[in-house]
């Protein structure tokens, strides 16, 4: 027993000495000169093994995208609750959970293409009153703002080769977020066909659709509490979850191991979906009046 214990002592003291010698810097001295001998010149500090693994954890957070961690969190449950039932209500949610990024992103994508729609209008007034004509100042506001977005191509062709550019602005305002740009097809049909002041119009237009965009954000700043509320719905289980498991009641066992328990975790899911539905609800039929 005593041999035994030396041996196990004399093996400890060796692994804690290459410890010690590993983090005192002995390989990352290596690895600087491996670096230097082969002209790398700049070296970082800390271990390469943990920035190789920072670095791949960063890649594969940026490739996943959001709705992701639903089964990702699904997973996590199911190992702790000893059921697959967390992980297939993770794999439910993820086609849910994309949809709603989807239309989060199609939405700041209307708002940056408004965006650009005023820059345009109020770069374009720019350019006619500096004295350029107006297909001219068109192709330089173009370029300069975007707003003409995935329509550009065909609106700076005919505006180049004299053809009908209230009707293809017309066309590039059924892109989502571009309805802005009827009313400079109406400018420019006026300008054109009665000689009226092309950049007086487009002021006109472009506080007008600046008020339009001040309006959505008194809005959207306005149901700001309602969507809290959403959200506060969403996270109300996880933290039931979390205070029962705080005070030693095992509620993932309960939920999922016994009748009961799947009786009410299949009522709470339904009710809490019917709750999230009606606020969300709510928000969207706001923002459509």
């Amino acid at each position: 027993m005593t041999g035994m214990g030396g041996t196990a002592t004399g093996a400890a003291a060796m692994c804690a000495g290459a410890a010690a010698l590993l983090m005192s810097g002995w390989h990352s001295g290596a690895r600087r000169a491996q670096l230097l001998l082969a002209g790398g010149g700049v070296t970082g500090s800390g271990p390469p093994v943990w920035r190789e693994v920072s670095g791949g954890l960063r890649r594969v957070r940026g490739r996943l995208r959001a709705e992701w961690w639903a089964l990702a969190v699904g997973v996590l449950l199911a190992v702790l609750g000893a059921s697959v039932l967390p992980v297939v209500a993770g794999a439910a949610g993820v086609p849910l959970l994309r949809r709603l990024r989807l239309a989060a992103e199609a939405r700041q994508a209307r708002e940056r293409r408004r965006d650009a729609v005023i820059a345009l209008c109020g770069s374009l007034a720019g350019e006619v009153r500096a004295g350029r004509q107006p297909g001219e100042a068109l192709l330089s506001a173009a370029r300069d703002s975007g707003g003409l977005g995935g329509a550009q191509a065909a609106v700076l062709a005919a505006a180049r080769f004299g053809g009908d550019v209230p009707g293809a602005l017309a066309a590039a305002a059924r892109q989502p977020g571009a309805e802005g740009l009827l009313g400079l097809a109406a400018c420019w049909r006026v300008a054109v066909d009665q000689g009226a002041g092309l950049a007086a119009g487009l002021d006109r237009l472009e506080g007008a659709l600046r008020a339009e965009r001040d309006q959505r954000a008194d809005l959207r700043a306005q149901l700001a509490g309602p969507r809290s509320t959403a959200a506060m719905l969403a996270g109300l289980p996880a933290v039931g979850l979390a205070l029962g498991a705080a005070l030693g009641a095992d509620p993932l066992r309960v939920l999922l191991h016994t009748g009961a328990g799947l009786g009410c975790l299949c009522v709470g899911g339904v009710l809490e979906g019917l709750g999230l539905w009606w606020a969300l609800r709510i928000v969207r039929r706001a923002e459509a009046a």
